[in-house]
């Protein structure tokens, strides 16, 4: 394979990746919400997997408008993240402990993806793809707004409840 030599291929490239974290994603969400003890937590985890494959379906929309199909790649980061998250679920007995757990690594997950999300945004803009660039800025928000949901939820919440576990 060439290398990428231009923001263009970037782009796809970063798009492919995002594709890939979130198909990923929708495996692991109920895998995570059906280890939860909180029916709090297990809601917002259903809840995001429902977000989760509406933004699949904007990156198809993406790539349509692109003129492109989705590559078979795999996002390595959000495989290794999905593999901790799994790491957790085995490691920890089902309690508040694990409810804890599981939110960080719900959290890791979302922070890559506004990472990646915002710069693809970012790239798209450049680009002159005013179109994707607001499809691209949707799901950011969602995520955010997700990754909002999850720390508020273990501040006030889940980590005093694993907290009196002790």
């Amino acid at each position: 394979m060439s290398k990428i030599k231009s923001l263009d291929e970037l782009f796809i490239e970063e798009v492919n990746d995002l594709y890939s974290a979130e198909m990923q994603l929708v495996d692991a969400l109920p895998k995570l919400a059906d280890a939860t003890v909180s029916d709090h937590l297990r809601n917002v985890l259903e809840n995001h997997l429902v977000q989760t494959k509406d933004h699949v379906n904007r990156l198809d929309e993406v790539f349509i408008k692109l003129g492109q199909k989705p590559r078979a790649v795999v996002c390595k980061a959000m495989k290794g993240i999905v593999a901790e998250g799994q790491e957790v679920i085995n490691k920890t007995e089902k309690c508040a402990t694990r409810d804890a757990a599981i939110i960080g690594a719900a959290q890791r997950a979302e922070h890559y993806e506004i990472a990646g999300y915002g710069t693809a945004q970012s790239h798209a803009g450049l680009l002159g793809k005013d179109d994707i660039r607001e499809l691209l800025g949707e799901t950011l928000y969602e995520e955010k707004e997700a990754d909002g949901y999850l720390n508020e939820l273990a501040e006030n919440v889940i980590n005093f409840k694993a907290k009196q576990a002790l």
